[in-house]
């Protein structure tokens, strides 16, 4: 099992940056895919970028070249640097860990965080 904590939301204005931060129970590099994910007020939650144990990472389009995922293995901690923000961006952040456990046979696991708010302010 997987415990999850999220942290670094907050307010901020439009054009501003936000660090979050997602402290893992036990070692990032044993899970296959962690990500982020965001929901809006009324909106389906929707994946923002996800690294794998590899250090591969994906995006959605509309943040491309704006937010910045990493992961560091010392502290068990992955991270999502969002830099010029958008009202847009406004949410709820979640983190994800998810993948495959292999013990004769596969379990497969998936885990979220409890949420961090972030409100970025026209």
């Amino acid at each position: 099992q997987v415990q999850l904590v999220e942290s670094g939301g907050g307010l901020v204005q439009a054009g501003g940056s936000l660090r979050l931060s997602c402290a893992a129970s036990r070692s990032i590099l044993s899970i296959n895919v962690m990500g982020w994910y965001r929901q809006a007020p009324g909106k389906q939650r929707e994946l923002v970028a996800t690294i794998t144990s590899g250090g591969s990472t994906n995006y959605v389009d509309s943040v491309k070249g704006r937010f910045t995922i990493s992961g560091d293995n010392d502290k068990n901690t992955m991270y999502l640097q969002m830099d010029s923000l958008k009202p847009e961006d406004t949410a709820v952040y979640y983190c994800n860990a998810r993948g495959v456990i292999y013990s004769g046979t596969y379990y497969p696991y998936d885990y979220w965080g409890q949420g961090t708010q972030v409100t970025v302010s026209s």
